[in-house]
């Protein structure tokens, strides 16, 4: 866990590298698999209304970077749905607890978004709940290496990379348009992939750096309806998906070949996604922030 926010720290030491060494688990990866949890800001975001009434959906909600976002997001103000896959139900009705006690409505709703008709099923439920979306976070990501290249990606994995990465960003951005008025925010996932792609994520990289693109086109397009859209590039950021999809030398060293030295918590990503959620960042649209240790994005 990090030290006191309030105090000036050396962010490269602010918190110490995962004990990560040798750690493997089971996709999707559960947090309570995990030696050593990520830190998603439970004792350390403090809101400030900035997203006072606001209503969220956030896909990959249930843990990792989704996980932090939520709990940001509800306790500066907002109501929040967090979508997760059938297997997350635990970590999504933790996700949910921490929303509640921050005094916000939590829901959690278990839909694959690789079926496009669960799209059109979250956003039923998210009008139901709330009458309205005011954010949008295409967060829920597939990601599997692979050592060998390009020849052991199969179709299989390729189509549910794409199909979980991009096709349900689309479609679930498409039906949401209709439920968002002007002042609202569509935030998308992103990576360092997308401009600095690891042969072994040559999948997940491809459908990263389509999301960069389709931000920037999108942005630009709802301009004029008064929806911004932007998004954030993580780097090397521990969650369950790293020890769950990745080779364990990998994972040993994760996060040291950035400047600071360390792999990111969930908790250091969600200041960014409340910047772009909140009227802070009203002339900002089709753009992207990196949250990446000081690797650059481009």
């Amino acid at each position: 866990m990090a030290e006191d926010q309030t105090t000036p720290q050396d962010p490269s030491s602010q918190y110490a590298q995962p004990d990560k060494e040798g750690e493997q688990i089971a996709h999707p990866g559960r947090t309570g698999d995990l030696r050593d949890e990520p830190d998603h800001g439970e004792e350390s975001y403090r809101g400030s209304g900035r997203l006072e009434g606001k209503k969220a959906v956030i896909t990959g909600g249930d843990s990792g970077i989704g996980r932090a976002v939520a709990i940001a997001f509800a306790r500066e103000g907002a109501d929040v749905l967090i979508v997760h896959l059938p297997e997350e139900e635990d970590d999504a009705r933790t996700t949910v607890g921490h929303v509640e006690a921050a005094g916000r409505e939590g829901v959690a709703l278990a839909a694959d978004i690789r079926e496009e008709e669960n799209c059109q099923r979250i956003v039923d439920r998210a009008v139901q709940e709330f009458g309205r979306i005011d954010v949008l976070v295409n967060n829920a990501a597939y990601q599997m290496a692979q050592p060998g290249g390009i020849e052991d990606i199969t179709t299989e994995q390729l189509d549910r990379t794409f199909k979980t990465n991009l096709y349900g960003m689309f479609w679930l951005t498409k039906k949401a348009l209709p439920h968002m008025g002007e002042g609202s925010s569509i935030i998308n996932t992103a990576s360092i992939q997308a401009y600095q792609p690891s042969p072994p994520l040559l999948d997940y990289a491809t459908t990263k750096a389509g999301i960069v693109n389709f931000t920037k086109g999108l942005g630009q397009m709802l301009a004029e309806r008064g929806i911004r859209v932007n998004c954030v590039a993580p780097g090397p950021i521990w969650t369950p998906l790293i020890p769950a999809t990745m080779p364990e030398d990998k994972v040993g060293s994760f996060g040291e070949d950035v400047p600071m030295g360390r792999a990111g918590q969930p908790a250091e990503l969600a200041p960014a996604y409340v910047f772009f959620a909140s009227q802070e960042s009203s002339y900002i649209t089709a753009e992207v922030i990196g949250v990446t240790g000081g690797k650059p994005i481009s």
